[in-house]
């Protein structure tokens, strides 16, 4: 029982910095888990989306990892290729 009265006494003498690290974190996820989404990477939302590490990770994907270029064509953009059936 002497440790959960420790525990209590911690968060509420801490509540302002506790309150500060959730606002922190919830911040960059968000930012990160709105980005990955945007461009499709699947993985990177459910890395983003499991994994809590104060903002850290998010911030490496939104300054690091998202810059990389993607080598994919959207389909918007790609050239249909067309078939002239009466060629056969």
């Amino acid at each position: 029982m002497n440790q959960y009265s420790s525990l209590n006494a911690f968060f509420a003498s801490n509540s302002l910095l506790i309150w500060f690290l959730l606002s922190w974190s919830l911040f960059w996820k968000g930012l990160a888990l709105w980005k990955s989404a945007r461009r499709g990477e699947k993985w990177w939302f459910i890395v983003l989306l499991v994994l809590n590490t104060l903002g850290l990770l998010e911030i490496l994907y939104l300054f690091v990892f998202s810059k990389f270029v993607r080598k994919t064509i959207p389909k918007d953009k790609q050239i249909m290729e067309v078939k002239d059936e009466g060629a056969e």
